[in-house]
């Protein structure tokens, strides 16, 4: 139990100085971040719109500058699909090649009661 209290006791004294070298080293560090502030022109709306690194905890994990940002490589870009040719043709030229929703104009069509195959383009 001894042991115990001791190590509490001691963990208590840590605590208390590493909270005296927090706020001591607070003011320096402070102006240490103005100083890189002014550097690089950084503003306080600048940093207030800047996305917070993704992490699984906050505060946590490193955080990426806009120079590392800016040195990443940049993602492949998606593979360019080639255009489907129109399946289907409306009264007013609409087209649609039949893959996705149904466009309203066919639906509207289709609830008046004609077939979609009336409006099929025979190639």
């Amino acid at each position: 139990m001894n042991n115990l209290i001791d190590i509490q006791s001691q963990i208590e004294k840590l605590q208390k100085q590493a909270n005296e070298i927090k706020a001591k080293d607070f003011q320096s560090t402070v102006q240490e971040i103005l100083v890189k502030m002014q550097a690089f022109g950084i503003t306080v709306k600048d940093l207030q719109s800047a996305k917070p690194a993704k992490s699984g905890k906050a505060g946590r994990g490193k955080a990426k500058s806009v120079a590392d940002k800016a040195l990443k490589a940049p993602r492949a870009a998606k593979k360019a699909t080639t255009p489907v040719a129109a399946k289907y043709r409306g009264p007013n030229g609409e087209t649609w090649s039949g893959r996705g929703l149904t466009p309203k104009w066919l639906a509207a069509l289709i609830a008046q009661g004609q077939s979609k195959e009336s409006f099929a383009i025979n190639a």
